[in-house]
């Protein structure tokens, strides 16, 4: 595939991603617990592979070439495939998994009713909800970030929707020491989104143009500087989890 597969394109900017977003254990409990007794799962959009259970029988499926390349060799191999077009047949695993990866396809709601079609049990999906993004501090300094990166996100009530039976909705929590570096990840270590090596691997800094990226990050430095970042959210340094926009959503057939 030389298209890029969803609105980034991980083909030109996706080669160092594993080293930042990499799977956190605090989130993975609510992923596996979520397969339940699954014993085969398709991972769609499945990246370096980040939350793949390791006790069950993992089939991936990612577009890139550049993310296939970065998994771990104590891995299988990714299919090359798209969400929209899953080369499988009907009822073909226990269950289905998708981490933080239908914000990016050009068709959520195809690809996620082919992972219920290809799955006989639970459909377990690891989202963002766009409507409650603002809501994290980051709003202060780069709101074009938050006006870029909320509209990507299809509604829980969609994805529920497209998935069909009966679905559960929660909201995740985050820990303080959270390795998997979205944005919201950074909620009490604010220093760490200055570095540029932490904003290339989240995608939605792509749709911000460089001078508002630049110049919020410049306000968020001045103000963790001068202490008026702490004296709003100086609290959040020892707040042990934080509730934001994560969601999981769980369709039980």
């Amino acid at each position: 595939m030389t298209r890029p597969a969803g609105d980034f394109d991980y083909e030109r900017h996706g080669a160092a991603y594993s080293a930042r977003r990499r799977t956190d254990p605090v989130i993975a409990s609510y992923v596996h617990a979520a397969l339940g007794s699954a014993r085969t799962v398709l991972n769609v959009g499945a990246g370096a592979g980040s939350y793949e259970p390791d006790d069950r029988r993992v089939v991936a499926v990612e577009p890139s070439a550049a993310m296939r390349a970065q998994r771990s060799t104590q891995l299988a191999p990714a299919i090359a495939a798209r969400a929209e077009h899953l080369p499988f047949a009907d009822d073909a695993f226990d269950g289905a998994m998708a981490t933080i990866t239908v914000h990016q396809w050009p068709d959520a709601d195809g690809g996620l009713r082919e992972m219920r079609r290809v799955a006989r049990g639970p459909v377990v999906i690891l989202t963002f909800d766009g409507a409650a993004m603002g809501d994290f501090w980051l709003a202060e300094y780069a709101p074009e970030f938050i006006a870029a990166e909320s509209p990507r996100y299809p509604t829980i009530d969609a994805i529920a929707a497209a998935l069909g039976g009966r679905a559960q909705i929660t909201a995740i929590p985050v820990p303080l020491a959270c390795a998997d570096g979205f944005v919201e990840a950074y909620y009490g270590r604010p220093e760490a989104l200055l570095d540029p090596a932490v904003r290339s691997a989240q995608s939605a800094w792509g749709f911000v143009e460089r001078a508002a990226e630049e110049r919020g990050m410049r306000r968020l430095a001045d103000d963790l500087a001068s202490g008026a970042w702490d004296g709003r959210h100086g609290r959040l340094r020892t707040q042990p989890q934080y509730i934001g926009s994560l969601r999981l959503v769980v369709a039980i057939p």
